[in-house]
C-alpha cells in the first residue's frame, strides 16, 4: 500500500483554490480558518519533521563515518590477509618443495634398502652404503669403516680415487681404556652420531688433525663432515660411515648438514648394517655347513686309509671339468653356465657324493682279499691249540712206529703229502687274491680241496660272540669233530633281519635286487667269486652308500638355489643306458653336472694309488679305460672328449699324482670318431 504524508494538506489547498474561484466571500472565512489550523498542524509536522530529519543526517553522518572507519579497518585487515595469504602461499610452496624433497630421500632410502636386502656380495654391499649416503646427504665424498675382530677400524671404501689407507684405528688404547678423541672411534664405540659443521672452527673433543693433513696433502678443504653409526641387531656397531662437505643443490656451495637428511643417513647406516650382518651369518653358516660336510668327508676318508683324499679330490676334478664346459664358447657346451648357485650346489655336492659310506662297514670298503673279514680270533687260537695237538700225536706216533716201516717210502709219501699241501695251498692262496677269473675249472678245484678233512678235537662254540652264537645251527657236534678243510657252515649267513634295510625303494624310484642275506662269510662262498673280492651281498653293501647317500641328503633341508645336490651327488654310478646303480636312469634323465662327477669319480678311483685291492694306473692306461666306458656307453662321450681336449686329465695330474704315474697320453687314441 502506498503512502502519502501529506494528502490532508493537499486537500484543503484544493478547497481554498475553488473558494478563491467561485468568489463566494461568505464562505472564505470559514475555511481561511480551517486552512491556518491545517497550515498550523502542518508546520508543527514539519517542523517535527525537520528536527527528525536533522537527527536522521547526523546519525547517517556518523554512521558514514563508522562505515568509512570500518572500511580503512578492513582494507587495512584485507592488505594484511593478503599479505599473510602470500607468506602462507610462500610456506605451502616451501614445505611442498621440502616434501618433495623428503618424499624423493624416503623413496631412495626404500630404494636402497631393496637394494641392500637383496645385494649378496659384501663387497657390493659395502660400496652401495657408501655410495647411497652419498647421494641421500648430498655429500661430496664419503668414507666406510669397517670394524675389524681385533677391535680395529679399517677403511673399507672411499668415493674418491684416492688410495685407502693400510694403516688401522685402534678402538682402544694399550690400557684397554677407549679412544673417544677421533670422530670415527668414538662413533663406532658409542653408537652416537657426530656432526661438524665447520672442521677449521671448534671442533670440541675430537681431533681432526688426520683430515687438515689430508687437506694440506691433496689440496681439498673439508668443511663440515657427518659421522654415523653401522648399527647391526642389538645396537651392535659394526661400523661407521663419513661424509664430508654437504653441497647446495641450488648453489654448489659447501654447507653444514641438513639434520633432517642426517636422519635418512642414520637409517640407511642401520639398514645397510643390518644387510651386512645378514650376509656376515649367511656367511658363517655357510662357512659352518661347508665345514660340517668337510669334516663328513673327511671322517669317510679317514675311516679307511685306503681311500683318504677320495672325496677331497672327486670335487676337485669336478670343478675342473665344469670350468672347462663353461669356458666352452662353441660345440655341445657353447650354451652351458654356472651362476654362483650352480657352483655351490656343485662343490657341495662332490664333497657330498659319497656321505652314505658313512653306513658301509670298513672291513667291506677294505676288502682286499677274497676271506678277509672282521674275524673274531679265538677260532686262530683254537686252531693254534689243534696244530700243537697234532704235533704231540705226531711225536708218539713216530716213537711207536720207528723201525717198523721202511724210511724212504715214509720219506716219500710224506714228500709227496708236503708237495701237494702247498701246492693246494698256493692254489687256495691265489683265489683268495681275486686277481684272476674264477672258471669253472678253478672253482671245481677248489671244491675237490674243500673236500679235505681235518680233526678239530676242541670246542668251537666257546669263546665265541653272542650274534655268533644265535647263528649256530644244532648241537654242537662231539669230539673230535671232523672238519672239511674249506667249509660255508650255516652260521656263516648273516640274516637280513639283523640289520634290516631302513628305507623305501619304490618311494626313492630305486631299481635294486636286493640279496636275500646280509653276509655270507662262507668260505668256499667266498673263494669261489668270479672277479674281485666282494660276494653279491658285500658289493650290495658297498653300492648302498649310494643310496643312503640320497636318503641323507633327502633329509636335509635345502634352500631352493640347492635342492639338485641330491640328483647331483647321487647320480655318479649311473650310466648313459640305464644300466647303472641305483635308479638305471639314462642320459637325458641325468644332469650335466651329475655326470661329470661320474667321470671324476671314475678317473680318481683308476689313477688313486692308496686301494688296497689294486696298483694305480698311469694316466694313459686310466684313459684307455675310461675310453671303453665310453663305448659301452657308461660314461658320458661328449664330456669326456672334454675331458681329453681341454687337458683335465694333465691338471689334475699335476697336482694330485705321483711323476711315476704321469706318462705321455697320445688322446687321438682315445677321442670319440666325431671329434678324431
Amino acid at each position: 500500500m502506498s503512502f502519502d504524508a501529506f494528502h490532508e494538506e493537499e486537500a484543503v489547498l484544493a478547497t481554498g483554490q475553488a473558494l478563491l474561484e467561485s468568489g463566494d466571500a461568505s464562505q472564505l472565512s470559514g475555511a481561511f480558518e480551517t486552512l491556518l489550523k491545517d497550515y498550523k498542524k502542518l508546520f508543527k509536522t514539519t517542523k517535527r519533521l525537520v528536527k527528525l530529519s536533522d537527527r536522521n543526517e547526523a546519525q547517517l553522518m556518523e554512521a558514514q563515518a563508522r562505515i568509512e572507519s570500518h572500511s580503512a579497518e578492513l582494507q587495512k585487515a584485507h592488505a594484511t590477509l593478503e599479505r599473510h595469504a602470500e607468506l602462507l602461499e610462500e610456506k605451502v610452496a616451501e614445505r611442498t618443495r621440502d616434501l618433495v624433497l623428503s618424499q624423493k630421500k624416503l623413496e631412495k632410502l626404500v630404494e636402497l634398502g631393496i637394494a641392500l636386502s637383496m645385494e649378496k656380495d659384501p663387497d657390493r654391499l659395502l660400496r652401495s652404503i657408501l655410495m647411497g649416503g652419498k647421494e641421500i646427504a648430498q655429500a661430496d665424498r664419503a668414507t666406510l669403516y669397517v670394524r675389524n675382530e681385533d677391535d680395529t677400524l679399517s677403511f673399507a671404501y672411499m668415493s674418491s680415487n684416492d688410495a685407502l689407507p693400510a694403516f688401522k684405528l685402534p678402538l682402544y688404547d694399550e690400557q684397554g681404556q677407549p679412544i673417544h678423541q677421533y670422530v670415527a672411534t668414538h662413533v663406532t664405540l658409542t653408537g652416537e652420531t657426530v656432526r661438524l659443521d665447520d672442521l677449521y672452527g671448534d671442533t670440541g673433543q675430537f681431533d681432526v688433525s688426520g683430515a687438515k693433513k689430508f687437506d694440506a696433502a691433496s689440496g681439498y678443504r673439508t668443511t663440515s663432515m657427518v659421522t654415523v653409526a653401522l648399527k647391526a641387531r642389538e645396537g651392535r656397531v659394526i661400523g661407521a660411515l663419513q661424509l664430508i662437505n654437504a653441497i647446495n643443490a641450488d648453489t654448489g656451495a659447501v654447507e653444514a648438514f641438513d639434520p633432517e637428511l642426517v636422519s635418512f643417513v642414520e637409517a640407511l647406516g642401520a639398514q645397510g648394517a643390518v644387510a651386512l650382518d645378514n650376509l656376515n651369518l649367511i656367511k658363517i653358516q655357510e662357512e659352518l655347513f661347508e665345514s660340517i660336510i668337510q669334516v663328513l668327508a673327511s671322517a669317510i676318508d679317514a675311516k679307511s686309509p685306503y681311500t683318504g683324499g677320495h672325496c677331497l679330490r672327486v670335487p676337485e676334478l669336478g670343478k675342473m671339468l665344469a670350468q672347462a664346459a663353461c669356458d666352452a664358447k662353441e660345440g655341445p657346451f657353447g650354451a652351458f653356465d654356472m651362476d654362483e648357485s650352480d657352483w655351490r650346489a656343485f662343490h657341495l655336492a662332490g664333497w657330498l657324493h659319497d656321505c652314505g659310506k658313512v653306513t658301509t662297514p670298513e672291513y667291506v670298503v677294505d676288502k682286499a682279499t677274497k676271506l678277509e673279514t672282521i674275524y673274531n680270533r679265538m677260532h686262530e687260537v683254537r686252531t693254534r691249540f689243534e696244530v700243537l695237538r697234532r704235533d704231540a700225536e705226531i711225536a708218539y706216533l713216530q716213537g711207536m712206529l720207528d723201525g717198523k716201516e721202511d724210511p724212504a717210502v715214509l720219506a716219500e709219501r710224506r714228500d709227496a703229502a708236503f708237495a701237494q699241501l702247498q701246492d693246494d695251498f698256493a692254489f687256495v692262496a691265489e683265489c683268495n687274491v681275486g686277481g684272476e677269473f674264477m672258471s669253472p675249472e678253478r672253482v671245481e678245484r677248489l671244491k675237490q680241496i674243500a673236500q679235505i678233512t681235518w680233526q678239530r678235537y676242541f670246542d668251537d662254540r666257546l669263546g665265541i660272540s653272542h650274534a655268533e652264537s644265535r647263528r649256530l645251527v644244532g648241537e654242537s657236534a662231539p669230539l673230535p669233530a671232523t672238519e672239511q678243510l674249506l667249509c660255508d657252515k650255516p652260521e656263516h649267513v648273516v640274516d637280513r633281519s639283523e640289520s634290516p634295510i631302513s628305507y623305501d625303494p619304490e618311494a626313492l624310484g630305486l631299481k635294486i635286487d636286493i640279496p636275500e642275506n646280509l653276509y655270507n662269510y662262507g668260505e668256499l662262498y667266498n673263494l669261489c667269486i668270479g672277479r674281485g673280492t666282494l660276494t653279491n651281498e658285500e658289493r650290495f653293501k658297498i653300492n648302498e652308500h649310494i643310496i643312503y647317500t640320497m636318503v641323507m641328503l633327502g633329509e636335509l633341508h635345502f634352500p631352493p638355489e640347492l635342492q639338485n645336490i641330491a640328483e647331483m651327488a647321487g647320480g655318479h654310478h649311473e650310466t648313459m643306458i640305464g644300466t647303472g646303480y641305483p635308479k638305471k636312469l639314462e642320459r637325458a634323465q641325468m644332469t650335466l653336472q651329475a655326470r661329470m662327477l661320474a667321470i671324476a669319480d671314475i678317473f680318481e678311483a683308476l689313477t688313486a694309488s692308496d686301494r688296497p685291492y689294486k696298483k694305480p694306473k698311469t694316466l694313459s692306461e686310466s684313459l684307455r679305460i675310461m675310453s671303453f666306458m665310453r663305448n659301452d656307453q657308461h660314461i658320458d662321450a661328449e664330456l669326456f672328449d672334454l675331458f681329453l681336449s681341454q687337458g683335465i686329465y694333465t691338471q689334475y695330474a699335476e697336482r694330485f699324482l705321483p711323476p711315476e704315474q704321469i706318462d705321455e697320453v697320445d688322446i687321438s687314441k682315445f677321442l670319440s670318431r666325431q671329434e678324431s
